[in-house]
C-alpha cells in the first residue's frame, strides 16, 4: 500500500474507464491528479504556428472544468497547472512525498520523453504506466509493434482474421469511491495557474465526459448509425457522421466504452454496412495509434516513413491563403473557413484541403499538418501527422498519393453550391505568384 499516489493526466481526462485511476485506488491511501498544460504550446513552434489554438484551449479548459466537477463530488481535487511537467511534476512529488506515479502509455514523442525522463530523475519512485486510448495493449496485437502492417488494409485483416474485436476488454465502471487528496493549499501557490480562455466560437462541442456521454446516448439512441456509410462524406451536417473525435482525442471518451455501446446497438437494432462502417473508422484510429508507436520521430519528418523526401517548396502567399480560405478552389475555402470558425471539419473536407495543400499548392505537408494541430478540437498525433503522411504519399498508403480532383469533388459533395456559400468559399483570392520586388502578377 502507498502513502500517497500522483496521477498524472494527459490525454485520458476521465473517470470512466480509466485503469490507472482504479489501480491507484486500491493502492494508496491518498492521491493527488495533476493536469500540466506546457507552456510551449501557446508559443510559436518550427512552423511559425501554435501548438494549441485558442479554440481546442477552450474546449480543453471546458474539458478540465467537467472533470474537476467530478473530482468534487468523490470530496478530491483536480490540479492544474501551466508549467513543463518536468517542473511541475518534480515539484509536486518532492512536496508530498509521493510513493507511486500512475500516468496512459503516450503516443506522442514528447510525451513518451518526459516519461523517460521522469522515470530516471525518479528511479526510486513506483512508476505504473497503462494504455488508455486503444482497444487492445500491444501485448494483445497479433503481431510485434516494430512488425507493425505496412498498410491499413492489411492491418485490418490481421485484425479481423483473427477475431480481435471480440477479444477488447470490457470497459471499467467510475470508481465508487476515490482516496482522498493530502492537504493541497500551499502546492497550489507553487504552480501557475491556467490562463482561461474566451472564444467566440461554435457552441456545437462542448468539452468534458459529461458532454461525451450525452452524445453518444442520443447518437445510438437514432438511427444514424445505420445510415453512416451513406452520410459519412457530407461536408456540413452534424448528424451525418458520428463526432466522436473531439472527445476522443481529449480522453473525455474511452474508445473501448464507445465499441461497447456500438456492439450493445448492433445486438438490438441489426448490423450492416454502415454499423461495420463504425468499426472500420475505430480501426484507422486504432492504426495509427500503434503507427505512431512504431515509427517514432519519423511521423514528423517531411520523408516521412518512405524516407524519400518528396518535391516540394514553400510559398508564404500560397500558405497563408490556404489557411485563410482564399484560394482559388472555393471548395477549399468554405472547409477552411468552416475549420477556422469552429474548430472542425468533416473528414472528406480534410482530405479535399490536405489533397490541394500538397498537389495543387505544391506546399511541405507538414506546415498543413502544423496547422490543423494547431486549429483542430479533435487534434490526435498520431491520426491527424498520419493521415498527412498518407495524403503527401509519404506514409502507409500503398498508391504512393492522393490527389483528389476538386472540381469533381464539388460537383459530387457540394453541387448546388449551398456549403460554399454558408462558408463564403467564392471570396475573392489574391494572386500567389509575386514578381522580384514582391507584387503580385496574374498567372495564366
Amino acid at each position: 500500500m502507498y502513502r500517497i499516489g500522483l496521477i498524472w493526466l494527459q490525454h485520458d481526462l476521465r473517470l470512466d474507464d480509466h485503469p490507472l485511476i482504479h489501480q491507484a485506488a486500491s493502492e494508496c491511501q491518498q492521491l493527488i491528479f495533476l493536469y500540466c498544460l506546457p507552456p510551449q504550446s501557446m508559443q510559436a513552434n518550427r512552423y511559425s504556428l501554435h501548438s494549441m489554438g485558442t479554440l481546442r484551449k477552450h474546449f480543453l479548459q471546458q474539458t478540465l472544468a467537467d472533470l474537476a466537477r467530478q473530482l468534487r463530488a468523490y470530496g478530491q481535487t483536480l490540479l492544474t497547472c501551466q508549467h513543463d511537467p518536468l517542473t511541475a511534476l518534480p515539484l509536486v512529488m518532492q512536496h508530498h512525498r509521493i510513493d507511486a506515479i500512475y500516468y496512459s502509455e503516450a503516443a506522442g514523442t514528447y510525451e513518451q520523453h518526459y516519461q523517460r525522463l521522469l522515470q530516471q530523475r525518479f528511479p526510486y519512485i513506483a512508476h505504473h504506466c497503462e494504455t488508455s486510448a486503444t482497444l487492445w495493449r500491444a501485448s494483445q496485437l497479433p503481431f510485434a509493434i516494430d512488425e507493425l502492417p505496412a498498410s491499413f488494409s492489411k492491418f485490418r485483416k490481421c485484425i479481423e482474421q483473427e477475431n480481435l474485436r471480440d477479444t477488447v476488454a470490457a470497459p471499467l465502471a467510475t470508481p465508487t469511491q476515490l482516496p482522498p487528496a493530502p492537504v493541497l493549499s500551499q502546492l497550489k501557490t507553487l504552480l501557475r495557474p491556467i490562463e482561461a480562455t474566451t472564444t467566440n466560437a461554435s457552441a456545437a462541442f462542448q468539452g468534458g465526459s459529461q458532454a461525451a456521454q450525452a452524445h453518444l446516448e442520443s447518437y445510438f439512441s437514432s438511427a444514424a448509425p445505420l445510415h453512416y456509410k451513406q452520410t459519412r462524406n457530407a461536408l456540413d451536417d452534424w448528424s451525418s457522421s458520428t463526432k466522436f473525435s473531439p472527445w476522443l482525442a481529449t480522453g473525455a471518451l474511452s474508445v473501448r466504452r464507445l465499441l461497447q455501446r456500438l456492439t450493445a446497438y448492433e445486438q438490438t437494432h441489426g448490423s450492416n454496412d454502415s454499423t461495420y462502417w463504425i468499426f472500420f473508422e475505430l480501426l484507422w484510429r486504432e492504426y495509427f495509434q500503434w503507427y505512431a508507436h512504431r515509427y517514432q520521430q519519423r511521423l514528423f519528418a517531411s520523408s516521412g516513413i518512405k524516407q524519400q523526401r518528396p518535391t516540394t517548396s514553400f510559398y508564404p502567399s500560397r500558405f497563408r491563403q490556404w489557411c485563410s480560405g482564399t484560394t482559388a478552389y472555393p471548395i477549399v475555402n468554405a472547409c477552411m473557413r468552416q475549420l477556422n470558425a469552429t474548430g472542425y471539419m468533416s473528414n472528406r473536407g480534410r482530405q479535399l484541403v490536405a489533397s490541394c495543400f500538397v498537389h495543387e499548392l505544391q506546399l511541405d505537408w507538414r506546415y498543413g499538418a502544423a496547422y490543423f494541430e494547431q486549429q483542430l478540437l479533435d487534434y490526435d498525433v498520431a491520426s491527424n501527422w498520419g493521415n498527412w503522411q498518407y495524403l503527401a504519399g509519404v506514409g502507409a498508403d500503398p498508391r504512393g498519393h492522393r490527389r483528389f480532383d476538386l472540381a469533381k469533388q464539388t460537383q459530387q459533395y457540394d453541387p448546388d453550391g449551398v456549403f460554399i456559400r454558408r462558408w463564403q468559399g467564392e471570396q475573392p483570392h489574391q494572386s500567389d505568384w509575386l514578381d522580384a520586388a514582391d507584387w503580385p502578377v496574374e498567372h495564366s
